[in-house]
């Protein structure tokens, strides 16, 4: 028996070296190489975010305390608004077309969001973007009927592709009154009744419609008119404001921004001071968090040769006009509680592998999406937790990446032993000192071997671990530290 007990304890032993070489094997470290005195590029780029407006930022809503704090903690400029179509009643304020006895301007559900968006973003700047028209400015086939209910989702009001009045008059008319709304404190209405706001509000950027390649499916030329006739009515009512054109959903058609940089195809004067498109990785229905892993990096490296391309014709045409890519997400097809816990640590990391790609291309904003996303208005690219009013991962992330990196920081040459795909890596020269940002772009655990100069540094984090709390922070004592899946972390000198 004794024989047969020393038989069993050796198997085990051997059993559990066995187990600890494949996990040491399985433990490939990454060598991160940094060069502090080789910078590469000075960096442009602003992280921001973009605000939805749905109804879970009303007043009365259970996370409207919280998700408009979060915004005021953040403190970041180019904050794009947005009051979307599928939410008609608050994003339309004059919803009828005016008769001979009656208009229909009313702000009342429109002004108390604008108003908490304007206090939370007080002293930065802010890119207002009202870009849904009046159904009733298009030709269409029969009334479009809406909801009632503020609250109620509605995707059918985007209805018609051609003005019915192509002079632009009505739709000039329609901007210049909701313009002045909010930046003259009142207009008068096309009856001649002056109606008052109190508003005064400074707009830095104005951006003019969205995504009209997919909304009413605009021609480059059609909207490059419709963008000339805006921004000459809107500059004699506020002469500082700037403004941003284009605006895509998809950025494959290089007519877009061929036809609209070239300053031939605009009234003389008109300003191009800024272009903006987007970007989304979406992977196919069947496939699961393991592998939107591949599909979400993949997208993104791919959507950063288009930006390339799209750079290149920039700086040929306009090279004055800044670039703003200010919807960055991914969309999963989900409807609420079938997000996996991690997703929201994979968007973050990918969108913080996408900030740092733009700036080192030179792109002057890089914005989230987006402030709250909830079951009927795409979940999947919330930053808010809808259920408990927190800032979830993707939020977090977002701050992490704000509060150490910017315009002016210098990018030095990074590199990691091997090539490893795992782990993505950048070092930073900033006006606080030397940071490296770490991004695990893998669902496993990955060991990461920094340089031998991290003596006194700190590390802050967001990973599987921190959910919707702040990042984590600790005192380095090794140079060696382990990336939990998706983490994002931040080495401070």
């Amino acid at each position: 028996m004794k024989r047969e007990f020393s038989s069993i304890l050796t198997k085990l032993f051997l059993l559990a070296l066995s187990c600890c070489l494949i996990r040491t094997s399985s433990g490939q470290t990454s060598q991160v190489m940094v060069d502090w005195s080789k910078v590469m590029r000075v960096s442009k780029t602003t992280p921001t975010l973009q605000v939805v407006v749905n109804p879970m930022l009303r007043s009365n809503s259970p996370i409207h305390d919280g998700s408009f704090l979060a915004l005021k903690e953040l403190g970041a400029d180019y904050v794009r608004y947005v009051p979307w179509f599928p939410y008609t009643r608050l994003a339309v304020p004059e919803l009828f077309p005016p008769t001979k006895e009656r208009t229909y301007w009313d702000f009342t559900l429109i002004d108390s969001m604008m108003k908490d968006f304007m206090d939370a973003t007080a002293g930065h700047s802010v890119v207002i973007n009202f870009s849904t028209l009046p159904v009733w400015l298009f030709k269409t086939s029969a009334t479009v009927h809406f909801p009632d209910d503020p609250n109620e989702v509605f995707w059918g009001y985007n209805e018609g592709t051609i003005l019915r009045d192509s002079s632009l008059h009505e739709l000039l008319g329609y901007y210049s009154r909701l313009f002045s709304w909010y930046t003259k404190g009142g207009f008068t209405d096309e009856l001649g009744k002056y109606h008052r706001s109190n508003h005064f509000y400074k707009i830095a950027y104005w951006e003019v419609l969205n995504e009209p390649d997919l909304e009413h499916n605009i021609s480059p030329k059609e909207y490059t008119r419709i963008y000339d006739a805006v921004v000459a009515e809107l500059r004699k009512i506020s002469p500082s404001t700037k403004f941003v054109g284009i605006s895509l959903a998809f950025s494959n058609e290089p007519e877009w921004f061929e036809y609209f940089l070239n300053k031939k195809n605009h009234r003389v004067g008109t300003p191009l001071d800024a272009i903006s498109y987007h970007f989304y990785a979406s992977p196919v229905k069947t496939q699961t968090l393991d592998q939107y892993q591949y599909t979400f990096f993949d997208q993104a490296t791919g959507f950063l040769n288009k930006v390339k391309y799209i750079e290149s014709i920039r700086r040929r045409l306009s090279p004055s006009t800044i670039t703003t890519i200010n919807e960055i997400g991914s969309i999963i097809g989900a409807t609420g509680d079938d997000i996996p816990l991690d997703y929201w640590n994979l968007s973050g990391a990918m969108y913080a592998y996408l900030f740092t790609e733009m700036t080192k291309q030179g792109i002057d904003v890089a914005g989230e999406s987006q402030l709250v996303g909830y079951p009927t208005q795409f979940p999947d690219v919330s930053m808010m937790n809808w259920k408990n009013g927190k800032p979830n991962t993707r939020f977090w992330v977002l701050k992490l990446l704000k509060d150490h990196f910017g315009p002016g920081d210098k990018l030095v040459e990074t590199q990691v032993e091997g090539g490893n795909q795992e782990l993505y890596t950048q070092g930073f020269i900033t006006a606080k000192g030397k940071c490296l940002l770490l991004i695990n772009q893998r669902n496993k655990d990955v060991q990461v071997t920094l340089p031998a100069d991290i003596k006194n540094a700190g590390i802050e984090w967001v990973d599987q671990t921190t959910g919707d709390d702040q990042p984590k922070m600790e005192k380095l004592s090794t140079n060696t530290v382990t990336l939990k899946p998706f983490a994002v972390a931040v080495v401070k000198y």
